[in-house]
């Protein structure tokens, strides 16, 4: 299956140096990407590679920019967010790593794998736009609408408020 941004680069391609690339995703892409990862809006997606052969695989490093908005947690409100996500990634063939385990050292960064001979810059940046997103977002009105649907705030809700009722019954 071809995901939703697909900008292979051949291997043969990355030379001995340092070969650059710049990818954006075009409107269809961004809806389809929208669709797969929930979002309201997707007004851009860009995202600048440096890429070279090292003795496991091709290390990437790079920045990722984009223009998003999610629903509220609570609301469902859009929250609009500026993504400019500084990323290292490591390409591997698949099948590299025994058991699909390895150790991670001080160098460690985001391993992707890959089939063929290409690997997907498309791909990658869609993966890096995903985990670059705030995984709760919150609208302004967030809040009125927790305390509307009888959340209560953490404060109110700790432990020893649970047992607010429990000294009461033991008066009697």
């Amino acid at each position: 299956m071809i995901p939703e941004f697909h900008r292979p680069i051949r291997i043969d391609q990355i030379g001995e140096g340092e070969t650059r690339q710049h990818i954006t995703a075009d409107a269809d892409e961004r809806r389809r990407l929208m669709g797969r990862f929930g979002l309201l809006a997707l007004d851009s997606l860009a995202a600048d590679y440096s890429l070279r052969r090292d003795a496991a695989g091709i290390v990437a490093t790079g920045r990722l920019t984009a223009q998003v908005a999610q629903p509220c947690v609570a609301s469902g409100e859009p929250v609009p967010e500026s993504v400019d996500e500084p990323f290292t990634l490591r390409f591997l063939p698949e099948g590299s790593v025994e058991g699909g385990e390895f150790e991670l050292d001080d160098e460690a960064m985001d391993t992707m794998f890959y089939a063929g001979a290409s690997i997907d810059l498309g791909e990658a940046a869609a993966e890096t736009l995903a985990l670059a997103l705030d995984p709760y977002p919150r609208s302004p009105h967030a809040e009125e609408a927790l305390r509307a649907a009888g959340v209560l705030k953490e404060e109110e809700a700790g432990p020893l408020s649970a047992l607010g009722g429990l000294k009461d019954l033991l008066k009697k």
